[in-house]
């Protein structure tokens, strides 16, 4: 008797990563064409790293929380 391998097949857990990854790409584009230097350029990539704390923040202040 021939035993079957088993399968799985999680299809919905790399879509996240897509849309973080865009939104990085959308923010580092936002922050680097509004600087000025150098250095304001790298300060806008590690702000392009962490916008989704920036949205939460931003969320929850124009909620009242």
């Amino acid at each position: 008797m021939a035993k079957k391998k088993e399968i799985k097949c999680d299809i919905g857990k790399g879509c996240s990563g897509c849309f973080y990854f865009l939104g990085f790409l959308g923010a580092s584009v936002y922050y680097i064409s509004s600087t000025t230097g150098f250095w304001n350029g790298v300060v806008g990539v590690l702000k392009a790293l962490v916008w989704p704390a920036f949205l939460v923040f931003e969320l929850l202040k124009y909620v009242g929380a």
